[in-house]
């Protein structure tokens, strides 16, 4: 198979996401989620360990408190749905018991598959949504407190909130944020970091599409928001709070 043919224009549609944070007040059907997280958990999953498990939040007190923890944001509240996406071993140890086995805790194998089955399961249900017309944006600031969303969801040990996800009908229309070229990201055969000049450039479209996003109140570029996100600690808490849940990373 030689050429790209994008007949039923899946390519294009994954081409454009853009993190929707403004939404109309319709709520999704509960046949609408359910259909979506099926979708989900239909992704690629390691050893079929199915470690996803999908929380709708509706109580309005309880999704001001989860926006209060992410900083702020009101499009958790006004979204068509919330969805907390949790790595989930508690039901595999239920599992390994109703097998006559003992689940062995603690390991750092276990929590990167856990882990990685909600983000493939997540991605698959935010295509399926993207295909039917919704937005979407992932709110990974619930890990600002994850203590607190873990303690609203009454979440039992061996169970993390790896991410909250919005979902619902558009009610604005961003631009498609660039990113990095193509030739950046894809390597042939070994690693290879020569690469400046192309990221130079991707600079030059990024400050451009903060000047056009934010009518020229921005002024910004890849490498200066990479500096500010990974220059000084982010989230220690989490490594304590894991190992609180179950997940000691031995």
């Amino acid at each position: 198979m030689t050429d790209i043919h994008d007949e039923h224009g899946v390519l294009t549609l994954l081409r454009s996401h853009r993190s929707i944070r403004k939404f109309t007040d319709e709520k999704l059907s509960d046949e609408v989620v359910a259909e979506l997280v099926r979708c989900g958990t239909s992704a690629a999953t390691s050893s079929n360990l199915q470690a996803t498990t999908v929380i709708r939040v509706r109580r309005p007190e309880v999704l001001e408190r989860i926006a209060e923890v992410a900083g702020g944001q009101q499009q958790i509240v006004d979204t068509g749905a919330f969805l907390v996406w949790c790595a989930d071993l508690d039901r595999t140890r239920r599992a390994c018991e109703a097998a006559g086995g003992t689940m062995t805790t603690g390991m750092t194998e276990q929590f990167i598959i856990a882990t990685v089955d909600v983000a493939l399961a997540a991605q698959n249900a935010v295509v399926a949504a993207e295909v039917l017309g919704y937005g979407i944006c992932y709110i990974g600031a619930i890990r600002n407190d994850p203590q607190v969303v873990a303690d609203l969801l009454e979440l039992p040990y061996h169970v993390y909130p790896v991410f909250g996800l919005c979902i619902g009908v558009p009610d604005q229309d961003p631009e498609v944020k660039p990113r990095l070229p193509t030739a950046v990201t894809l390597k042939q055969e070994v690693y290879s970091d020569d690469e400046a000049a192309q990221i130079e450039a991707y600079d030059d479209t990024v400050r451009a599409y903060y000047r056009s996003r934010t009518g020229g109140t921005k002024e910004s570029c890849w490498t200066e928001e990479m500096a500010r996100l990974t220059d000084g600690e982010r989230r220690p808490h989490m490594r304590e709070f894991l190992a609180r849940r179950g997940f000691e990373l031995r």
